[in-house]
């Protein structure tokens, strides 16, 4: 029986595109040999990179706009690093909503001033700071879109008219955004659009070349830019795999389609955190993410009647991160509606047993 899975990454992926996938690594498009055996420089690889390169920028809006789309490798975090390396010649602010922003701050501080402009640690980061000042000389400004960790997420981004950065890692493609806000983007492709394996860099053309450093060439937006992406061996399977899911969301109706479906899965799962009084949310509700609802149950002696329940109902990957207990659902842009619901119910019935 497939599990329903919650877990917060590596994601959820579509059944046709684990299906396609699958059939690719035995035999790519009937060329006789296997995706994860061709050259990176076939016609058949180099082809699979420019759609998956296009369909970033044309699912984001910044078809035209000045923008090129990267698939890389390292993760999030080497974008810590990456960015820092490539924008940050003085001075640059961070906004402190948790673990992977605290991360990014620590490599950050490797190359130049770091200003926290805004923090929610005191509370434990149940929240996203709100109504803080930003200086104007700052190389740029860095957010972290979603924290999985905490369950929050912003809502509204702050205007600036300095360089916005954004860490998309467990939302891109999940919700509508005005994306030419941002000068860059970046987002691990294990949270909400493929395997683990690369990430997806949206950076704006014009933000390149800035700083007076020389950055070594596979830490170089700019070298990457200039070779199509293909500077050293692409992760030839995780870029396929993204490229599937982004057709698949593509073919679903975009961001617009995808975000009606994930509005309705947080709002079922919402309600009945907030209608029945064994559980609590943790997240502070204006804040509280579409993507990872996290929550505690109220009543100890419940737990483990719980977990039975979700074991016995093949939920995976529920259980919250070690920093902050209690539990988690990651409702990622492939994890269907029914299993959603399939949790809510088990909740609903736990109410019943308490």
């Amino acid at each position: 029986m497939k599990k329903h899975n919650f877990s917060a990454g590596p994601c959820i992926l579509p059944a046709e595109v684990m299906q396609k996938a699958s059939e690719a690594v035995i035999e790519l498009d009937g060329i006789g040999l296997s995706l994860i055996e061709i050259s990176h420089r076939s016609k058949e690889f180099v082809g699979i990179m420019e759609k998956a390169r296009a369909l970033a920028l044309e699912l984001l809006g910044l078809e035209g706009k000045g923008y090129q789309a990267l698939f890389l490798q390292g993760g999030a975090s080497m974008q810590f690093l990456m960015t820092a390396y490539n924008f940050l010649d003085k001075k640059a602010g961070y906004v402190n909503t948790g673990t992977w922003s605290q991360k990014a701050i620590k490599e950050a501080r490797l190359f130049g001033d770091i200003v926290e402009v805004a923090s929610s640690q005191k509370d434990n980061f149940n929240h996203i700071p709100k109504g803080f000042d930003i200086p104007s000389d700052l190389d740029y400004l860095h957010l972290t879109s979603n924290n999985t960790i905490y369950g929050t997420q912003y809502k509204k981004f702050p205007k600036t008219d300095v360089p916005l950065v954004c860490d998309m890692s467990s939302d891109i493609f999940s919700r509508q955004l005005d994306f030419s806000q941002f000068d860059l983007i970046y987002a691990g492709a294990q949270k909400n659009m493929g395997p683990a394996g690369t990430t997806l860099v949206v950076v704006k053309e014009d933000i390149l070349g800035k700083v007076s450093r020389k950055i070594p060439s596979m830490l170089d937006y700019s070298v990457h830019v200039a070779k199509d992406s293909m500077f050293n061996t692409p992760p030839v399977f995780a870029v396929y795999v993204s490229m599937l899911t982004m057709q698949w969301l593509k073919d679903l109706g975009g961001i617009p389609a995808i975000e009606e479906i994930n509005e309705r899965k947080a709002n079922l799962i919402y309600s009945e955190i907030e209608l029945n009084p064994v559980f609590s949310g943790i997240a502070a509700k204006e804040d509280r993410s579409n993507m990872n609802a996290t929550f505690n149950i109220t009543d100890d002696e419940l737990k483990d009647v719980f977990d039975e329940m979700c074991k016995e109902a093949g939920i995976n990957g529920i259980n919250g991160h070690r920093s902050v207990g209690g539990y988690r659902a990651s409702m990622y842009n492939a994890l269907p509606m029914e299993s959603v619901g399939v949790l809510v119910d088990i909740m609903s019935e736990l109410e019943k047993k308490g």
